[in-house]
C-alpha cells in the first residue's frame, strides 16, 4: 500500500512495534481479531495494491503441494458487447505504464476466479456480466502478476465509474480500436482471438 511501517500501523490502529514483530517473525499465527483487521485492510485496499500483494506472494511463497491451496491470482474479465470491449482507465501511475486495462480482481485462496471477475466488473463499472469461457492463464509481461482470463457476455447495466479513487474512466472501446488503448504486445493472444470470434458470432 506504499505506506511506511508507522503509517500502516496507524491505519490498523496498532502499535508500530506490532507491525515490526510481524515482519521479524512471519511464522507467527495472529489472533483471530487481528487477522480480521488485516483481512478488512486487504479488502479495502485499491486493486493495484492487491495486485502488488499477489505478485509478492507469488514470488516468495513456495509452489503449493498436492491438496494445498493455490497462490493468489488475478481474474481478468474481457466483457464484450456488440463489437465493443469494456475497459477501465486506472488512476494508479505505478503499474509500469499501463493505463487502460480490462477489469481485474484479485482472487483470494479458495475463491472462484470466475465469480471474482463478475463481481469486480459490477463493483467497478456497474455492468452485470456472465462468464462464457476461460481463455487461459499467464504471468503478465509487465506486472509479473499471475492472470486468469475470462471472456464474459454483457447482461445489463450502464458503464459508469463506480470506483473513482482507483479509476479515471470506464468505456466501451470499439473492438477495432482496442490496440489504441492497450499495446498489442501486452494483450494475451487468446483475448484477441476471443474478441474476433465474438465479432463473427451471429447477432
Amino acid at each position: 500500500m506504499r505506506m511506511t511501517g508507522e503509517e500502516f500501523a496507524a491505519s490498523l490502529g496498532v502499535a508500530r512495534r506490532t507491525v515490526a514483530s510481524w515482519h521479524a517473525r512471519p511464522e507467527v499465527v495472529l489472533r483471530a481479531d487481528m487477522q480480521r483487521v488485516l483481512d478488512t485492510a486487504y479488502e479495502r485496499a485499491p486493486a493495484a495494491a492487491r495486485a502488488r500483494f499477489a505478485h509478492h506472494m507469488n514470488q516468495h511463497l513456495p509452489a503449493p503441494e498436492a491438496g494445498q491451496g493455490q497462490a493468489l491470482t488475478v481474474a481478468i474479465a474481457i466483457v464484450v458487447k456488440a463489437g465493443h470491449v469494456l475497459l477501465v482507465c486506472r488512476r494508479d501511475a505505478e503499474t509500469a505504464g499501463i493505463t487502460w486495462q480490462f477489469v481485474a480482481g484479485v482472487v483470494k485462496p479458495g475463491a472462484s476466479p470466475e465469480l471474482a471477475a463478475v463481481r469486480e466488473t459490477l463493483a467497478e463499472t456497474g455492468i452485470h456480466c456472465t462468464v462464457r469461457a476461460h481463455l487461459g492463464s499467464r504471468v503478465h509481461p509487465v506486472t509479473g502478476v499471475l492472470c486468469d482470463y475470462y471472456v464474459c457476455d454483457y447482461l445489463a447495466g450502464d458503464a459508469t465509474n463506480r470506483d473513482p479513487d482507483e479509476n479515471v474512466s470506464v468505456i466501451w472501446a470499439p473492438r477495432s480500436s482496442l490496440t489504441r488503448f492497450i499495446p498489442p504486445e501486452q494483450i494475451y493472444a487468446p483475448v484477441l482471438d476471443a474478441i474476433e470470434e465474438d465479432h463473427e458470432r451471429p447477432a
